[in-house]
């Protein structure tokens, strides 16, 4: 065969100009709804559902005082009545005759999510990649009818299920737990975290264990220190993606639970202003949510672009 069907065709300087402007326009376009979102969060809730919309505002933190607090309608004798407003929110509160009555519920129902989100990402890793390397490793009876089994799981819509797993759950004490919703979670994500992990393991050069035992470690240990550290990549991309579905899940948080266990996804569309949707708490309740996946996420880019792109890394 010639040298030249081996050579490689580099791409021209138009063609990577072009598609560098492609991939901009894309990303510029895909962020303009959390950019908006994120703005609106500054606005006042007149601003908010001006028409047309108002794109140059002065900005204000009503929206996060609302999102953090419950406020209760009262006359202009009783506001009067009052000492001296001591806070941003306490004052703006009261020009809209109202008080401050209490804290909201979003900090309780965004730290369920938290707890639930990341227990559920925990376990479906842990069990994936222990459920990963043994079918990567042993010979597993109907391996392939097994492997095909757990990501029929995912098959269906979660609104499929819902209804069956409500009764189940009110049956046995789990409905609006936290325990529950992690367990639920967890269930849904492990096939995901199988077949992702699998894959990652399956390049790992069983070479490397076999030297390992050689040396005198045990199976269990070969695994902790030579499988693991070869398959982070895959584990962080992995983490990333249970994260996410857990995070964002509405379906099942919004049937299972109503109060001890609901988490922020059902909890934000429910925020009421003074005649009806209060638009910028809703945004500022949206923007507080977006944070600690975005900031998963960057913590862990690397391990994702490495391990979508080139999955475990031989050496």
């Amino acid at each position: 065969m010639s040298a030249a069907a081996h050579s490689v065709v580099e791409p021209s300087t138009t063609s990577k100009r072009v598609a560098a402007t492609l991939v901009i326009v894309y990303a510029v376009i895909s962020m303009i709804p959390l950019f908006w979102i994120f703005a609106t969060s500054f606005k006042t809730p007149p601003d908010s559902i001006a028409y047309p919309p108002k794109v140059v505002f002065t900005p204000s933190i009503e929206g996060y005082c609302n999102l953090f607090t419950t406020r209760t309608r009262q006359t202009a004798e009783y506001i009067n009545s009052l000492p001296p407003a001591t806070s941003f929110c306490d004052e703006t509160t009261r020009k809209r005759n109202m008080v401050i009555a209490g804290p909201s519920n979003f900090l309780p129902r965004f730290l369920n999510s938290i707890i639930i989100a990341f227990g559920s990402t925990f376990l479906a890793v842990f069990l994936g990649t222990l459920a990963a390397y043994g079918f990567s490793r042993f010979k597993v009876p109907l391996a392939d009818d097994l492997l095909f089994f757990i990501l029929s799981t995912r098959f269906m819509p979660p609104i499929a299920v819902a209804i069956p797993i409500y009764l189940m759950y009110r049956e046995i004490g789990l409905s609006d737990t936290a325990l529950g919703m992690i367990l639920l979670y967890t269930a849904v994500n492990v096939s995901l975290a199988v077949w992702l992990l699998k894959g990652f393991i399956d390049e790992i050069p069983r070479e490397y264990e076999e030297a390992a035992m050689i040396d005198g470690y045990t199976r269990l240990q070969a695994f902790w220190r030579v499988v693991l550290p070869q398959a982070t990549t895959g584990i962080a991309a992995t983490a990333i993606f249970c994260l996410i579905f857990a995070w964002n899940e509405y379906a099942f948080a919004a049937l299972l639970t109503s109060g001890t266990a609901q988490t922020a996804p059902p909890f934000i569309p429910t925020i009421i202003g003074e005649g009806g949707q209060d638009w910028p708490a809703v945004a500022a309740g949206t923007t507080i949510f977006l944070v600690p996946i975005l900031v998963f996420t960057i913590l862990l880019r690397k391990q994702l672009l490495r391990g979508i792109t080139f999955g475990a890394v031989r050496k």
